[in-house]
């Protein structure tokens, strides 16, 4: 290294200059390069890449330019030392350089093609990921006249989508670190880069709650599942530290580097959470933990929840509302790898329905005016759907069946300064851990227990005690009555704690407040689904969904993605009622803002979608589909089909309807309790013939009363008896009810829809979604919710709380009933 930089060395003064002498330097895992604007004899711009150890250096005298057309002189100097890309300041006159340095840009670089093939064969394409310099460029040696020495390059842009017109540069004329000009720093100015108030800070902490407080004075968002990261931003600076105040600004390179070009200089700090999504948007810890010992190609994501400084201002002390509405409208255009973590306003109980029914870990709670202590307050509550927490691991088992590895982990909390065992770790042990496992355990074996009371051996295994220093994540089913876990999983270590702080997490039983809540808020889904995918596709249950980012509902905003994702969460419910059944559908394939349509006839058989021929009413064969299983279902979400229409009948017994529906259909501007009467008036006329009766909303205007029957009669008959109940609804109260479909007949009327249970009718499934605004559900609910529930009043975010509830038709198809 030395023999590299030699030149360097031999040409400045160092008694004199201010310049960083050149010397041995451990290169970084990525390649940082640095452009300096450079006034010396003459003025122009040094671009410098990281290169074994040393920076490669070029004198641009133009400096780059984003104009493809322009081909910039780049003159190779000698290597300079990796601390140079620091450097900023005056070179005395008389030396070598003597000037005003200035640091222009700063980032990373990544070659195209091999380097030192590509300097000795005089062409090196690479990226630059710069604040100021973004994109493809390329350095093409030019051909030396004899004698003289081959030195100079051509550095050029090369076509994507940072190609520009004009120059690009010419409006940055201030430093990326200090923010000073060439004037300023001549003249010894102060830095105009603002600083944050404090350098380092402890998190506020969450405590474990078994019940959801009552009150709008809680906001809440989802509990991720990753590292907790403080990020604090100065200048062209990113530093990312862990809670228990280690520097992971390199190990996360990529979100350092976007939240630098994000913050485009100001000053802030910001607390979130550092994690992996899959592709539907869920946290995943262990791919964070593949991540972290391998960072390549995955959805590296910072879910950044709270603002503790702005532009050196200390924040901590201002209600949290206040600090999350300045941080949401700061991250408003973000880079996609930055995530602000959506909350909503009180609703507690929905929202961790919604969170434990879509598979995720669950919900934290916040205090919407309480201020950021960094301490477990209990201003901040969390409520898991599944139990897990750390444990400190004090050494693990091998069984006689085993000539190495990791049979099960032996655990422990810390109770003061003594560890007590809490139980074994017996499973999500994959061959790779177990070989992290290995090696990390290699240097901490200890003879001697470190637990107060050391668990007894079983029978044929082998204990090895550990140093108790490495922390795992670990899910179990519950405690068990003498304080151990049951059915332990271990999820991967944990080296954003300490060993010491790991506690085991008492949950408090008290409620927070006692407050009444107010009207319900229906915005559960911002919990639902923290983030989408950015991929053209992903996998929903085995099958491909293409564009998932497409929006099929402008207001709220819902992406073909949430579509599909709530028919493979309600399928289980769902199912019974669509499956098996002739379908007609509602396709928006380009959103319901755009053309829908109706299909009846399907194409070929796909993903559990089979076709069947069934006699029209011309008495000629028409080939109609139906879906045998959630498969079906899924694939036709991901087709664009956004309503379900079913046929009253099994296709195992087309000709005999075990389905019959009626749909109160009132006139327009007609008051909501008057339907409500209606509903309650058919109900009681059903009960009188000894049938019993569900509800459901309709999505729409009214509601629709459905009667479960055993398969037993013919259409005819059963379309006969249906006209009946609904004539005798008109016969007993003519003033508000009528049977005629013609709507100058329905007047400040109700329609009692009976037509619908005919052969070759349809209508809506229980919870489907209506391709109209809102994307409001067919939802199934219970009599006594019939006064509380509109029949436009369940949204998809709602749908998806209720289905982790209670299931208010569970006894449908327990009822078998013969039409009398």
């Amino acid at each position: 290294m030395i023999t590299k930089l030699e030149e360097y060395n031999r040409k400045r003064n160092f008694e004199k200059t201010v310049e960083p002498e050149g010397k041995t330097e451990k290169p970084e895992e990525r390649l940082k390069f640095v452009v300096q604007h450079h006034i010396a004899r003459r003025d122009h711009f040094d671009l410098r890449l990281e290169w074994d150890g040393a920076l490669l250096s070029w004198a641009v005298p133009k400096g780059p330019s984003y104009n493809t057309r322009d081909k910039r002189l780049a003159i190779q100097v000698e290597d300079h030392p990796l601390e140079y890309r620091n450097f900023e300041g005056v070179i005395p006159k008389g030396e070598y350089g003597g000037g005003v340095v200035m640091l222009w840009d700063e980032g990373y670089w990544e070659p195209q093609a091999d380097v030192d093939e590509g300097l000795s064969e005089g062409s090196l394409k690479f990226v630059l990921k710069g604040r100021r310099l973004k994109g493809k460029w390329a350095l093409i040696r030019m051909k030396a006249k004899a004698g003289e020495a081959m030195n100079n390059w051509l550095l050029l842009k090369e076509k994507d989508d940072y190609t520009k017109t004009a120059d690009g540069i010419s409006q940055f004329t201030t430093s990326i670190r200090t923010g000073r000009t060439m004037a300023e720093i001549e003249e010894g100015g102060d830095e105009k880069i603002t600083r944050n108030p404090f350098s380092k800070a402890d998190v506020q902490l969450a405590k474990l709650v078994s019940r959801v407080p009552e009150g709008e004075d809680w906001l809440y968002e989802l509990k991720y599942d990753g590292y907790r990261i403080l990020a604090y931003l100065e200048g062209n600076n990113a530093r990312l530290i862990t809670r228990n105040g280690n520097d992971y600004t390199n190990r996360f390179q990529d979100i350092a580097y976007s939240l630098t070009d994000w913050a485009a200089g100001r000053a802030m700090v910001l607390d979130g959470e550092m994690v992996i999504t899959d592709t539907e948007g869920k946290t995943d810890f262990q791919a964070l933990q593949n991540y972290i010992r391998n960072p390549k190609g995955k959805n590296l994501t910072y879910i950044v929840f709270d603002l503790l400084a702005l532009d050196g201002a200390d924040l901590r002390g201002h209600r949290l509302i206040d600090r999350k509405e300045t941080l949401e409208a700061l991250m408003k255009d973000s880079p996609k790898n930055l995530y602000y973590s959506q909350h909503i306003r009180g609703n507690g109980k929905e929202s961790l329905l919604a969170a434990c029914k879509a598979n995720l870990e669950g919900i934290v709670g916040k205090k919407a005016n309480s201020v950021y202590s960094g301490t477990r307050n209990g201003d901040w509550i969390k409520l898991k759907c599944a139990t897990r927490q750390e444990f400190v691991i004090g050494g693990y088992s091998l069984s006689d069946k085993k000539t190495s590895g990791v049979s099960s982990l032996l655990l422990g909390v810390y109770e003061g300064k003594e560890l007590i065992y809490v139980g074994r770790a017996g499973t999500g042990l994959t061959v790779r851990s177990m070989k992290e496992l290995e090696e990390r355990f290699e240097s901490i074996k200890r003879k001697t227990t470190p637990f107060k009371q050391a668990p007894e051996p079983r029978k044929n295994e082998k204990i090895t005690w550990l140093e108790p220093e490495l922390v795992g994540e670990i899910k179990f089913v519950e405690w068990t009555v003498d304080n151990l876990l049951r059915q332990a999983s271990f999820k991967g270590l944990r080296t954003d704690k300490e060993a010491r702080d790991i506690k085991k997490e008492n949950v408090d039983n008290k409620t927070q407040s006692d407050e009444k809540p107010k009207e319900k808020q229906s915005h559960a889904k911002d919990l639902e689904r923290p983030m989408k995918a950015k991929v053209d596709s992903i996998i929903i249950n085995g099958i491909k969904i293409t564009s998932p980012d497409k929006v099929i509902f402008d207001d709220p905003e819902i992406t073909k993605a949430d579509v599909v994702q709530y028919y493979a969460k309600v399928s289980e419910r769902m199912m019974p009622y669509v499956g098996y059944r002739i379908l007609s559908i509602v396709r928006c394939p380009k959103g319901i803002s755009q053309s829908c349509f109706y299909k009846k006839h399907p194409g070929p058989d796909n993903k559990g979608i089979v076709t069947m021929p069934i006699l029209n009413s011309s008495g000629e064969k028409e080939d109609y589909f139906y879906i045998q299983n959630a498969a079906g279902l899924i694939f036709e979400a991901q087709m664009g089909t956004v309503e379900f229409h079913t046929w009253g009948s099994r296709v195992d017994d087309m000709e005999k309807p075990d389905i019959m529906v009626f749909d109160l259909d009132p006139d327009a501007g007609m008051d909501l309790e008057k339907v409500r009467q209606g509903v309650k008036n058919i109900k009681s006329l059903l009960d009188q013939l000894s049938l019993n009766s569900f509800l459901k909303t309709s999505g729409g205007k009214g509601y629709h009363v459905v009667v479960p029957f055993k398969p037993y009669v013919e259409w005819n008959t059963f379309y006969d008896f249906a006209r009946r109940i609904a004539e005798a609804m008109e016969q007993k109260w003519p003033d508000r009810y009528t049977s005629n479909v013609r709507k100058n007949k329905r007047t400040n009327k109700i329609f009692i829809d009976w037509i619908r249970n005919g052969r070759g009718a349809t209508s809506i499934a229980p919870y489907s979604i209506r391709a109209r605004k809102g994307a409001r559900v067919s939802m199934p609910i219970t009599w006594e919710e019939l006064d509380t529930v509109a029949p436009d009043g369940v949204d998809m975010a709602d749908a998806l709380m209720r289905i982790g509830g209670s299931d208010p038709w569970k006894d449908f198809f327990q009822i078998n009933q013969r039409l009398k």
